[in-house]
């Protein structure tokens, strides 16, 4: 058990991000790292000897993927006596706030396969390897997924993911 915790501790920190960002609703992240955790206790005899890093952010995506199958038969749900500040829009006060969130919404933007490369090779800093075995694809798979994702992403922050700048208009010619 020592040796359990020992190892899985160091690792909720990056899989409560990695849950928030695919979620995008902290109490909704949280139930799912306490699910993913739960299930890993459970299962802890199962795992493949040395860090168990990759196999509890397998946990979670699958977790995670389930809930978002289960969300779009059913419809979202969010009853007012139970919602938080967080739930209802506000205005952003300082300009950090304003770039930070519109990354995230250019984040979220993204097809979930794509999304869920870059989290985890970006920011988890899971290697290719680790990577392609926590989403169940080939390492090849991984590294065209998150060069697909990158350069939308890059598209999407410079305003141009239709191939022209947000911010010009196109004119056509006329004959």
């Amino acid at each position: 058990m020592n040796d359990m915790l020992r190892l899985v501790e160091p690792v909720i920190p990056a899989l409560r991000r990695y849950a928030r960002a695919l979620v995008r609703n902290r109490a909704t992240a949280d139930d799912l790292v306490q699910d993913c955790l739960e299930r890993a206790v459970r299962h802890w005899h199962e795992r493949h000897e040395g860090d168990p890093r990759s196999w509890l952010f397998t946990i979670l995506h699958n977790l995670a993927v389930n809930q978002f199958r289960r969300s779009a038969r059913r419809g979202q749900h969010i009853a007012i006596d139970e919602a938080n500040e967080d739930d209802f829009g506000q205005n952003a006060v300082q300009e950090q706030k304003l770039m930070y969130q519109d990354v995230l919404d250019k984040l979220a933007r993204l097809p979930d396969d794509q999304r869920a490369v870059l989290l985890l090779v970006a920011v988890e800093d899971l290697s290719y390897a680790d990577t392609a075995r926590a989403l169940d694809i080939p390492i090849g798979t991984v590294m065209s997924r998150l060069s697909r994702a990158r350069e939308k992403l890059q598209q999407e922050i410079e305003g141009s993911a239709d191939g022209a700048p947000k911010n010009v208009v196109q004119l056509r010619s006329m004959k």
